[in-house]
């Protein structure tokens, strides 16, 4: 049997102020075909998981604290224990609107690797508006920090 153990993945800090610990796929010791499983923290005031796409379904679960969660042209306050669905292809982002951090896990597939992860730790993130579409109107601004 393959146990992952959130204690003891290290996982991996972004420059959006969130790390990221991989609990199915990635550096995560189980590995699956048909999806992949992480553990988020998003720092308060702020941290966030940037304005992105990806070709693989997705669910945002909100385990807890408060967040903005952008879909496309819509944007809405997420709490612990909601969940928001991703469709393949769509921008999303999610932002720690809180004073407390924000805990979520993801789950998407099939499997992979995703693309902004590398953009970001790069800084070559595609900026709303200009290289991809515009968030939501009033939506906080994505993070382009380069590392």
């Amino acid at each position: 049997m393959t146990i992952a153990d959130l204690k003891e993945i290290k996982g991996r800090t972004y420059p959006a102020r969130r790390r990221t610990q991989n609990l199915v796929g990635g550096a995560s010791q189980i590995q699956a075909d048909n999806f992949s499983m992480g553990y988020v923290t998003l720092e308060p005031n702020g941290g966030q998981v940037p304005w992105h796409n990806q070709d693989q379904e997705e669910i945002y679960f909100v385990v807890s604290g408060t967040g903005e969660m952008c879909l496309g042209t819509e944007k809405q306050t997420l709490v612990g224990g909601q969940a928001a669905l991703i469709p393949p292809k769509v921008f999303h982002q999610l932002t720690n609107i809180g004073a407390e951090p924000l805990v979520m896990i993801y789950c998407y597939g099939p499997a992979g690797d995703v693309a902004h992860w590398r953009q970001e730790l790069d800084g070559t993130l595609p900026k709303a508006g200009i290289d991809v579409p515009p968030l939501p109107e009033g939506a906080k601004p994505q993070c382009t920090d380069k590392p």
